[in-house]
């Protein structure tokens, strides 16, 4: 059943993009304080559940035509590979490195191997969050 319920399509528009930018930036911050790659990835899923109230699977899948299931393996072969960065390296698994670099836009910034780990959390919750919340609400 189809509901045209234009205040609830556009806040959900709005505030879809709100959590987006929450969950970047607790993905971003989680190396100095609470948040990283767990908790973005729930954020995330999140936003997308939320067009999923609003709009239908299909119009959803339309907008964000991500197959969860390779981008679930995309994100833990990272995290994987990173843990054994420092294993190929001689060092104990999952030891991380960092630097610092000069980069254009954000001038002095510290980047660690950790990051990467993240990322591949956080590609792997999103993925799995999203396959379990598809499989449960579809119709199929």
């Amino acid at each position: 059943m189809k509901l045209n319920n234009v205040i609830m399509r556009t806040m959900t528009q709005m505030v879809f993009f709100i959590i987006f930018l929450f969950s970047i930036h607790i993905f971003l911050a989680g190396h100095f304080a609470p948040g990283g790659g767990f908790v973005g990835g729930l954020l995330m899923s999140c936003a997308i559940v939320l067009l999923l109230i609003t709009f239908d699977l299909k119009t959803v899948q339309t907008l964000l035509p991500i197959n969860y299931m390779t981008l679930t393996a995309i994100g833990l072969a990272l995290a994987l590979l990173t843990a054994c960065i420092s294993a190929f390296a001689g060092e104990a698994f999952f030891t991380h490195y960092f630097d610092y670099f000069t980069l254009p836009l954000l001038g002095k910034t510290e980047l660690h191997t950790a990051m990467l780990f993240d990322t591949g959390v956080y590609l792997v919750v999103v993925g799995v969050t999203m396959i379990i919340i598809q499989s449960i609400g579809g119709d199929e």
